[in-house]
C-alpha cells in the first residue's frame, strides 16, 4: 500500500454564530507545518439570513472545497464539523472538532426551538462570552465577543435535527473537549468509535480548542496528522 500523502491544503468551516476569524491561531500553525489554509465566513441566502438553511451552507462547503488542490482536508468545528462531514466526499481528510453530529448521534440531545433569527450578534455580552470561553484569556473572550454573529434558526434546527450522510472514505479525526456542554464529549467519542476515526481528547469548553488555552496544542495535533497523511 502506497504511503499517504500529506496534506497540503486545508479548507476551515466555522461554527454557528461565529466566523472565520475563529481560526486564525490554527491557520499559524497550519501554515508553519507547510499547510495552506482558507477560513471563509458562510454566508446566509441572498434572501435572507432567516431564510438560509443547512444546504445553503453546505453548497459554499462543497464549492470552495472543491477549488482547493489535493491533498486537501476539510476541518470544521461545531456546526462547521457537521458541514464537513456532509462534503468529506470531497476531501483527502477530515478533522472534525467537538462536531455536530449526524444521525442517529444528533437524537442524543432533545431538540428545543430557534427563532427564525437567532440574535447572538445584539445579546452579546462579555459576561456570557466569559462563560461560553471559561478556557480563554480575556483577549480572547474581548475579541470574540466583537465577532459573534446572529444565525439561521432554520440551519440550527436542520443540524441538531440529524442529518442521513454516508461516511465518507477519507481518514477522520475527531477531536473532543472534555468540558464541552453543547456536544457531550461522551458523544463525539461514540461517534468517532462507530465511523473508524480517530480520537483526541482535550480540556476545554465546546469552543476552547480554536478560542482557548489548549487552542495551539489542538492546532499542532490536527497540523501533525495531517502532514502524516491522516494517521
Amino acid at each position: 500500500m502506497p504511503e499517504p500523502s500529506p496534506i497540503r491544503h486545508a479548507l476551515l468551516i466555522h461554527g454557528a454564530g461565529a466566523g472565520g476569524w475563529e481560526w486564525n491561531l490554527w491557520r499559524e500553525v497550519f501554515a508553519a507545518r507547510g499547510i495552506d489554509s482558507r477560513a471563509p465566513d458562510l454566508q446566509p441566502s441572498p434572501a435572507g439570513l432567516e431564510a438560509t438553511t443547512l444546504e445553503d451552507y453546505r453548497g459554499q462547503t462543497r464549492a470552495a472545497l472543491a477549488a482547493l488542490p489535493h491533498p486537501r482536508a476539510v476541518v470544521g468545528a461545531s456546526l462547521g464539523g457537521l458541514l464537513a462531514w456532509l462534503c468529506g466526499d470531497l476531501a483527502d481528510a477530515l478533522v472534525l472538532v467537538n462536531p455536530l453530529p449526524p444521525a442517529p448521534w444528533a437524537g442524543e440531545r432533545a431538540p428545543r426551538p430557534w427563532p427564525a433569527r437567532v440574535p447572538w450578534r445584539r445579546d452579546a455580552r462579555l459576561a456570557s462570552t466569559r462563560r461560553a470561553l471559561p478556557d480563554a484569556d480575556e483577549a480572547a473572550a474581548l475579541y470574540a465577543l466583537r465577532r459573534w454573529r446572529d444565525e439561521s434558526g432554520a440551519v440550527l434546527t436542520q443540524a441538531l435535527a440529524g442529518v442521513e450522510t454516508a461516511r465518507p472514505a477519507a481518514p477522520v479525526l475527531c477531536i473532543a473537549s472534555h468540558g464541552d456542554t453543547d456536544v457531550y464529549p461522551q458523544t463525539t467519542a461514540r461517534f468517532a468509535a462507530a465511523v473508524g476515526a480517530s480520537l483526541i481528547a482535550l480540556p476545554g469548553s465546546h469552543v476552547g480548542p480554536l478560542l482557548g488555552r489548549e487552542a495551539a496544542r489542538a492546532a499542532a495535533q490536527a497540523a501533525d496528522w495531517l502532514t502524516a497523511g491522516g494517521r
